[in-house]
């Protein structure tokens, strides 16, 4: 490949940091073949279908990648449930899948470089407890902690462990805000009968 090549790309190294889109690259253009050849020689990390990560020495990946790689992958998707309280400081070690939610109507495949676990949820809930995060590499959306702890007493509670339950009740016990309005999730969620028994006790 030309030497002109590589200049171009240390151009865009120097006004771009991350990622960025197949588009992008052939608007100052990089051909499709100049891509894929840029991607095998190890100068661009193809993370999902239309957008690579432009790979330097000086830098590496942001703590929150996946969340921004799984929603350039699924722009709709949402970071929920124990990854979202891992990436928000609830929890310290981060979960072997990085699980999201997108509605039930969305079908759309959501094809990335990690495990992903995959909830779909009704579009009358959908948007409970939903905020966008952004970033100087991208933007994604999560679902606040009361939101997330909600659905893992919802959807994962035989499998959440004793330790995270402890740090999620010694969490909650913070803010008395931050209680009632997992309280008020819950009851919209459903899942009054679970916080009855002791989970939300105060």
């Amino acid at each position: 490949m030309r030497a002109n090549t590589y200049c171009r790309l240390d151009n865009l190294y120097k006004n771009h940091r991350g990622y960025i889109s197949t588009r992008a690259l052939m608007d100052e253009g990089f051909t499709n073949r100049q891509i894929a050849v840029l991607a095998e020689e190890g100068y661009l990390e193809k993370v999902c279908h239309g957008y690579y990560w432009m790979i330097q020495e000086d830098y590496g990946k942001p703590h929150d990648y996946k969340c921004i790689e799984v929603c350039l992958s699924n722009p709709r998707a949402v970071i929920s449930m124990k990854s979202a309280c891992f990436y928000q400081g609830l929890i310290k070690e981060e979960p072997e899948f990085l699980t999201v939610a997108t509605e039930r109507t969305d079908r759309s495949r959501i094809k990335i470089n990690f495990p992903v676990e995959r909830h779909f949820f009704s579009g009358s809930n959908f948007q409970i407890g939903l905020r966008n995060v952004k970033t100087e590499f991208g933007c994604y959306n999560m679902y606040d902690i009361e939101r997330s702890i909600c659905d893992i007493i919802r959807l994962d509670y035989k499998r959440t462990d004793e330790r995270f339950a402890a740090e999620m009740i010694d969490s909650k016990r913070l803010k008395r805000s931050q209680y009632e309005r997992m309280l008020r999730y819950a009851q919209i969620l459903n899942i009054k009968s679970i916080y009855d028994t002791g989970v939300f006790e105060g």
